[in-house]
């Protein structure tokens, strides 16, 4: 089987403009370069890091139906595997990300979105039949990865195969503690796989078709509570509900 760590692709830094769909702001984002995986994770690349994980699945397909959770703990171990900084520390429900670490890492939704359009603006980075395996495929599971086009930065199947996890929050004003996921499954329509389209649920929730890729890069000092278009302050902002708090929605508590 093989054991050996996701092979990462070298990004320069660049800018990303990333839109909120319900609150239709937008939000200019420049990137420091960084590291993010050519494939997602495969379930040989997922089980050398914990053990069994593997049990009939097939090795080179993109492992999925993993929970957030699962993702950062598997980063965190494949990190120290590694003699590297693991990038998280969990506490229950509570997640704090040192980005100083040099250690693998969820990618956040800005630096996701850039590697995904490597430079494009267009909805795909190329054909969607060529990059992407979607409905149209009739697949009944995710295939092997790089089977199709890369894109220009040389990244596969960022759009379709399996949705990733990102570091960010979905929604803090609405959904909570829910965690965004991006790129599009094997079983969507063409309508819902594309560059801009961010889905978002909770971190210990299973669901079938979401897998995750890795990025690495230190990008601040440890104390830093800002990167790659992430931000702590910006995060208890768009927590904050100004009046009555709409029916169905659960505000994140950070303290």
């Amino acid at each position: 089987m093989d054991t050996k760590p996701p092979q990462l692709l070298n990004l320069p830094g660049g800018e990303i403009e990333l839109r909120d769909a319900r609150t239709g702001r937008t939000n200019a984002v420049t990137l420091m370069a960084f590291q993010i995986g050519r494939t997602a994770v495969t379930w040989a690349e997922f089980a050398a890091f914990k053990r069994g994980s593997d049990r009939g699945r097939p090795p080179h397909a993109p492992a999925h139906g993993l929970t957030w959770f699962e993702a950062i703990e598997w980063c965190n171990a494949a990190s120290e595997a590694e003699g590297l900084a693991p990038a998280y520390a969990r506490s229950g429900r509570k997640v704090e990300w040192d980005v100083a670490a040099d250690g693998y890492r969820l990618p956040t939704e800005a630096e996701w979105e850039y590697a995904c359009r490597a430079g494009s603006s267009g909805p795909h980075h190329g054909p969607l039949e060529e990059v992407a395996w979607t409905a149209k495929d009739g697949l009944a599971a995710p295939t092997d990865v790089a089977q199709k086009a890369p894109n220009d930065f040389g990244a596969y199947d960022m759009l379709g195969t399996v949705w990733e996890w990102c570091w960010d929050y979905a929604d803090p004003a609405r959904y909570a503690d829910y965690r965004s996921f991006r790129g599009g499954g094997w079983a969507d329509e063409a309508w819902n796989v594309r560059a801009s389209v961010r889905r978002g649920s909770a971190p210990d929730a299973v669901l079938e078709d979401i897998g995750f890729r890795v990025a690495r890069g230190a990008c601040g000092p440890r104390t830093a509570k800002a990167a790659q278009g992430w931000s702590d302050e910006a995060d208890r902002d768009r927590a904050k509900v100004r009046g009555p708090i709409p029916f169905g929605w659960t505000p994140l508590r950070f303290d």
